[in-house]
């Protein structure tokens, strides 16, 4: 995903247009899938690469699909760009994180059908949390392998749901007018369209942004990786990993909407600091806490919370990039899943070398200057000092956007 962002995303949108760029990498993810049913070197590596390369066109094209339609909206509704875009992004993701409340239940349930394990031993519960720092070496507080016959149902269902979904985005989803044919003046060079992502750094704006969507990705990846492998899964088992995952993805489905409402009337400033608040709190909290099966709501209470905060990060982080970046919409999105999936590279990397509190404390170090680095993107916006414009900076590609209509 990493090679995919900084190369693909321009180039298949203005190929291919936003609708037909999702369905083919929607198909990548449908790949994937397949490729599981019969796990092996032969089958995941390859299927792997093909999820890598997809993921990122998939995003930028869904935020630039988003952003160009809010604004179509916002200019003949006469609203704001901003208000209407930041609301479109809610919307998506309270259906995007409700997939993670439906996905996680159905797991649970299907391999809930599998027998539990015994009771937790004190000393396993000492080196759970913060303190773990051999989890990976260590022997886990888990369940026995689900049968296959389990795991062919799980797969079936996600392979069924994601060929679905890719026939629904084909059949129904109104394509934009940014594949159109241009003349050959109008037209960029492959080179220039490939290059459009890196070009695009030259605006500071952006060169102060990245550390946004890069902290996204080890957040995210710390509760995917490290909140539900040293807190839920061995305190208390891994079947409540499911279940602690919808609480977290039900409260960032019901909170994305909600942030894309109020944000028409507070800004996103307001919101960004109280996402910063939030997580900063649970970080602290989570270092001080010594996690026992005794105390089963608190596990929840920071799943969901966490979401709280990871609903902040992705519908305004989104939206932001739309926003400062709507004439070269395709390269600020690529950015913004490249820096976030250099994120998640890092943390997954050091997630078996560093114990949990170091880990935690590396948050708080990327959240505390990504704040900074975006108190200093606002200011440069607000003085009107964004430096080389984005224009200039992708020379001929600037021609994709007079397409980019309904």
């Amino acid at each position: 995903m990493l090679l995919s962002s900084m190369f693909l995303p321009p180039l298949l949108i203005r190929t291919l247009g936003c609708k037909w760029t999702i369905v083919a990498a929607m198909s990548c993810y449908v790949a994937f899938s397949l490729g599981n049913f019969y796990a092996s070197w032969s089958t995941l590596v390859p299927t792997s690469i093909l999820l890598g390369l997809g993921a990122a066109p998939l995003w930028s094209a869904q935020g630039t699909y988003l952003t160009t339609v809010g604004n179509a909206y916002a200019e003949k509704a006469g609203q704001t760009g901003k208000d209407v875009v930041s609301r479109y992004f809610g919307i998506f993701f309270l259906v995007f994180q409700s997939s993670g409340v439906w996905g996680n239940l159905i797991s649970s349930l299907v391999f809930g059908q599998t027998p539990t394990q015994g009771p937790v031993s004190e000393e396993q519960l000492a080196s759970c949390g913060a303190q773990d720092c051999l989890m990976a070496t260590a022997p886990g507080n888990s369940t026995q392998r689900p049968s296959q016959q389990l795991i062919y149902t799980l797969l079936g269902i996600y392979t069924g749901s994601g060929v679905l979904a890719v026939l629904l985005v084909a059949l129904l989803l109104d394509p934009l007018g940014d594949a159109q044919p241009r003349s050959e003046g109008e037209r960029p060079s492959v080179g220039c369209t490939l290059l459009s992502t890196f070009r695009l750094l030259r605006d500071r704006r952006l060169r102060l942004l990245v550390l946004l969507p890069m902290y996204s990705g080890f957040e995210q990846a710390f509760l995917a990786g490290d909140y539900t492998r040293s807190y839920a899964t061995c305190a208390l088992g891994i079947h409540f990993v499911g279940y602690v995952m919808i609480c977290f993805s039900a409260t960032n489905s019901l909170c994305s909407e909600l942030y894309g409402k109020v944000s028409r009337y507070t800004g996103r400033i307001p919101l960004y600091v109280f996402g910063a608040v939030t997580q900063l709190s649970c970080i602290i909290a989570l270092l001080l806490w010594r996690p026992s099966p005794d105390q089963l709501a608190v596990f929840f209470v920071f799943s969901g919370l966490w979401g709280v905060a990871d609903a902040v990060w992705q519908t305004q982080n989104n939206a932001l990039y739309g926003v400062l970046f709507d004439k070269n919409k395709e390269a600020a999105f690529a950015n913004y899943r490249l820096w976030e999936a250099l994120g998640f590279v890092i943390a997954f990397g050091y997630s078996t070398f560093l114990c949990v509190s170091v880990k935690l404390y590396i948050l708080v170090g990327v959240l505390c200057a990504s704040m900074l680095a975006y108190g200093a993107a606002e200011l440069l916006e607000a003085r009107g000092l964004a430096g080389p414009q984005a224009v200039e900076a992708t020379g001929p590609a600037e021609g994709g956007e007079t397409q980019t209509k309904l």
